[in-house]
């Protein structure tokens, strides 16, 4: 065995991890999660912010 068939199991495997990554991003399991996460910046949490009024100078 020698280096290029390191490299080409290298590649092989990293392919493999990529179409699995790919898969699982794009799967309807994944929707609903990714789809909350993507609105977590227009969550309506005001109340946990001082806001500049209720800073005391």
């Amino acid at each position: 065995m020698d280096i290029n068939d390191f490299r080409s199991i290298v590649t092989v495997l990293g392919l493999l991890c990529f179409l699995g990554i790919a898969g699982w991003a794009y799967s309807r399991g994944s929707k609903q999660g990714f789809e909350e996460a993507a609105n977590l910046p227009f969550a309506d949490d005001d109340d946990s912010v001082p806001g500049p009024q209720s800073r005391s100078r």
